[in-house]
């Protein structure tokens, strides 16, 4: 069998037991026998516990990352920029919910330097929507672009989290996109009629 081949069955099974067992209850025995491989040849093609992981994390981010890229057309007008992106994501978290489980759990709990690689594709997907926002709202500055990013992603990975724990809850990744969307899309609408909301000055209940 190819060594891609064989690296993939083992990425696979890795992904499902990470996600099912989390990252310190998950043996290698356990990932040998899901890939239909001997423990010896994971090891021989991926040297430890963390190199592992490491894999499986640099893949599954990536292939989240790429399915929004692709699924953006640069020729659309930016609240459909936006609409794909996000359907793209909540599709795609949808669809590999062991996969997004290592990405938005299991890398968080266990430090650097599985943190170091999740932070860098949320930076990557935060300046993909802050580049759309700012397409949106041209006289929206930079800081406020940048905070909007952040606030629309860290709501999407949190919608995603909810939909793939509750089953049911939310029914489609179309519908999880058109709930964001109604929330960022009518806030970008008002900031564009220069219509935003005001904090209140001084007082007992401000």
């Amino acid at each position: 069998m190819p060594r891609e081949v064989r690296e993939r069955q083992m990425l696979d099974a890795a992904v499902e037991v990470f996600a099912r067992r989390g990252y310190n209850a998950a043996s290698m025995d356990e990932i040998a026998e899901l890939a239909g491989a001997s423990k010896p040849l994971v090891y021989l093609y991926l040297r430890s516990k963390e190199e592992l992981f490491s894999a499986c994390l640099e893949r599954e981010s990536g292939a989240l990352l790429a399915a929004v890229k692709a699924a953006v057309d640069p020729g659309a007008p930016p609240d459909r920029r936006l609409w794909a992106a996000l359907r793209a994501f909540f599709a795609h978290t949808a669809a590999h919910p062991a996969g997004w489980a290592v990405v938005s759990v299991e890398a968080r709990r266990h430090g650097e330097p599985f943190t170091n690689a999740v932070a860098a594709m949320r930076q990557e997907m935060v300046g993909l929507v802050a580049r759309l926002i700012a397409d949106t709202a041209e006289a929206c500055e930079h800081a406020e672009a940048a905070g909007l990013a952040h606030a629309l992603v860290g709501a999407a990975e949190s919608l995603a989290g909810w939909a793939n724990a509750e089953p049911g809850a939310v029914p489609s990744a179309h519908d999880a996109a058109a709930t964001l969307m109604n929330v960022a899309w009518v806030g970008l609408e008002n900031l564009l009629g220069g219509r935003s909301w005001t904090p209140p000055g001084p007082g007992p209940h401000s």
